[in-house]
């Protein structure tokens, strides 16, 4: 019987010592995954805070070079992979962010991207931007048709308003097609608020309106 009630003992003690020991762990886990999500929606917040007192130096001294005849624009700089190309804002849905060249995840971790291949903003063509669906672009969730989205580029600014909305598979990539039509074409992950890599494209799509 003794030894009944020792072996009982120490087995509701090591049982103890580990779920302890487990919850010390999930908790640790924890912390450090909320500090690192912190971290870098801060290293975004900062980065996109000087980059934009950047852009908006960059328009004052460019000023000169782009006035003069009406409807005369600068040909389109192209920066190498991370480098600034201007600024997108949907102003009904508090969107505004820094558009950087390229869409591999250093870029889009800061930024949204300008998507290789696709027209470059502030020029004529299908112009294709992505963004993360849980940072810059999570409000996209309730874009609605006829909503405005501004492209502010070095030539000046693009009015857009939007035309449809769809969710299509990832190797839909149609969507991005060189156009005669001038149109910007918006790329999140979808479902929103799906864990892990979601496995459908969330696409917008507006028409130029006036530039």
């Amino acid at each position: 019987m003794n030894i009944k009630i020792r072996r009982r003992n120490f087995t509701s003690a090591r049982t103890r010592f580990v779920l302890r020991w487990s919850r010390n762990v999930f908790l640790g886990a924890g912390i450090l995954l909320v500090s690192y999500v912190g971290l870098t929606l801060l290293d975004a917040k900062l980065y996109q805070a000087r980059e934009f007192r950047h852009f908006q130096q960059e328009i004052k001294d460019s000023k000169p070079a782009v006035s003069g005849e009406p409807g005369l624009r600068q040909t389109a700089f192209h920066p190498p992979s991370g480098g600034a190309l201007g600024e997108i804002e949907v102003t009904r849905l508090g969107v505004k962010a820094m558009i950087l060249e390229g869409t591999d995840e250093g870029i889009l971790r800061r930024a949204v991207g300008h998507i290789p291949g696709t027209a470059l903003p502030g020029t004529s063509g299908n112009v294709g931007i992505a963004g993360h669906r849980d940072t810059f672009f999570r409000a996209l969730r309730n874009v609605r048709q006829g909503d405005e989205i501004t492209v502010w580029t070095l030539n000046g600014s693009d009015r857009y308003r939007v035309d449809s909305i769809e969710v299509v598979g990832p190797e839909d990539i149609e969507v991005l097609d060189p156009s005669s039509d001038n149109i910007l074409t918006l790329v999140t992950c979808y479902p929103f608020y799906f864990v892990g890599p979601a496995p459908r494209r969330f696409i917008v799509r507006a028409e130029r309106v006036s530039f």
